[in-house]
């Protein structure tokens, strides 16, 4: 067999000269090329895939054509003002009788409208899921019990953090003929962007977890996110439904620019609730229509996560008891506040921070009732605009207020947090540092066993480091899958 012929098991997404009529592009070269996936990384093109090249902040999609073709991929979506540069790339790889070139004004309109064709051929029923925070762990949660109650290979869930306008896009690539119903992602960080995901992507029924500070930076005000938030709506006709926090600041103005139907979730609102117990670390007891779930997942905010998913389980119609099955398997993430059990006792959430993610955060571990040393570390909220300096005051007021043993500060914006907590005569162990080897070797002399370990922080911040540091000092085991469950706001 060629090295590109078609596997047994790919699956033609489209060919060649089909996909460039569907987006309004030029193609030349191989025009029967099949397409059995798209990426836009030229590392991970494979045999018989396109390599969108996009241009970002960093890099240029257009100068990695000839690495992708090395990999496999024998389709390539290149923009037109770059015909020249791909054209040299597909002539340098020596394989020109065997490539596509599609040349289009936007290689991401392109993707999009592409991605938007090829779930439009699929009969699936589509929950999309947006918010300011508890968008992926409420995700996770609504895909473990729709793989309880459905054939596994009938659920489409969107990867990771597949949630972009590129993301979304290859997530929707992946949709296969046997998903019958498919619970995907919508994150936004600018402006326009969730009119695109909504277009793409057409959810039956639309989740909005909350509404938040998280990149107020770039929208400017919550009114705003806001705003972009209630686009998910935008392809609605009627017959969709929205389902909406009950106590949202937002609710009265999201539910209006519903054109179907509006549910609520929350203590109040989601049907079948009875009593609640809370377990500390080992999340919740929740009696729900005469059952009980145990629910590993501590903390209030993640309470508020299952009782969305168990209202989608109503407006589903699920089996109760499989639906309950479903939302006892949960597991974490990476970095989304992984509850990590060793010699001490560390919550990891250092994959995205915001106002209402640290102070969920900050909350949850003030309210663990323990005996134990209670240590912080925070790093910076990024992406907050003029919003910074206050944002970071406030840490340094709820930080102050749960009045732990110790609190370190890590980063630049991290020093309005550390003033307040000076002002405040806060008596613990306080440092601040924008050095990460400084920090670890401070945390390091800190910690002792048994102590109880909150690490905040943005993405950007990379505070992974920490936990990869307590792990070589035998503290944790960040391998053990059996540590305990995940929080994450």
């Amino acid at each position: 067999m060629e090295e590109n012929s078609l596997a047994s098991d790919q699956q033609v997404l489209f060919y060649a000269s089909e996909l460039a009529g569907i987006i309004g592009a030029t193609c030349k070269g191989k025009l029967d090329t099949p397409i059995c996936s798209v990426v836009t990384d030229s590392r991970l093109a494979e045999p018989n895939s396109m390599f969108v090249a996009l241009k970002g902040e960093r890099t240029d999609g257009h100068h990695h054509i000839l690495e992708a073709i090395q990999n496999g991929a024998r389709a390539i979506l290149a923009e037109q003002e770059e015909k020249d540069t791909a054209i040299a790339s597909v002539r340098d790889s020596g394989l020109i009788a065997e490539i596509c070139l599609i040349l289009a004004d936007s290689p991401l309109s392109g993707l999009q409208d592409a991605a938007r064709e090829y779930r439009r051929r699929h009969d699936l029923f589509r929950i999309g899921v947006t918010g300011s925070s508890g968008k992926t762990t409420t995700k996770e949660c609504i895909a473990s019990m729709l793989s309880e109650c459905f054939p596994e290979e009938s659920v489409a869930v969107s990867p990771g953090n597949l949630n972009s306008d590129i993301g979304l896009a290859l997530a929707i690539f992946g949709i296969k003929p046997q998903h019958k119903i498919g619970i995907f992602e919508m994150g936004i960080n600018r402006k326009g962007e969730m009119d695109e995901l909504a277009k793409m992507y057409e959810p039956d029924i639309a989740v909005i977890t909350n509404i938040g500070s998280a990149h107020v930076g770039i929208f400017g005000s919550r009114d705003e996110i806001a705003r972009e938030k209630s686009r998910i709506f935008s392809y609605f006709d009627g017959q969709q439904k929205a389902l909406l926090w009950e106590d949202d600041d937002y609710k009265a103005y999201l539910s209006s620019k519903v054109k179907g139907t509006v549910h609520y979730f929350g203590l109040r609102s989601t049907e079948g609730l009875g009593c609640i117990e809370d377990k500390g670390l080992d999340g919740w007891k929740i009696e729900w229509k005469g059952l009980t779930l145990d629910f590993g997942l501590p903390g209030k905010h993640n309470l508020l996560n299952a009782c969305a998913s168990l209202s989608m389980a109503t407006l589903l119609d699920l089996d109760p008891i499989l639906a309950v099955q479903g939302l006892s398997k949960v597991q974490p993430l990476f970095g989304r506040s992984r509850l990590c059990k060793g010699k001490i006792t560390v919550f990891q959430d250092y994959y995205n921070a915001n106002p209402d993610s640290m102070a969920a955060a900050i909350d949850f571990l003030s309210g663990v009732s323990s005996t134990n040393r209670k240590v912080l570390i925070l790093g910076s909220m990024l992406e907050l605009g003029k919003e910074s300096d206050k944002a970071h005051r406030d840490v340094g007021f709820m930080a102050a207020g749960m009045n732990p043993e110790a609190i370190f500060l890590f980063g630049e914006e991290m020093k309005a947090a550390e003033a307040v907590l000076k002002e405040a005569a806060f008596n613990g162990m306080l440092m601040h540092t924008t050095d990460m080897q400084n920090l670890i070797d401070a945390v390091s002399n800190y910690i002792k066993e048994g102590d109880l370990v909150l690490i905040k922080g943005s993405r950007g911040m990379a505070l992974e480091r920490l936990s990869r540091a307590f792990e070589e000092k035998g503290l944790i085991d960040l391998s053990d899958s059996s540590m305990g469950g995940h929080y994450a706001p």
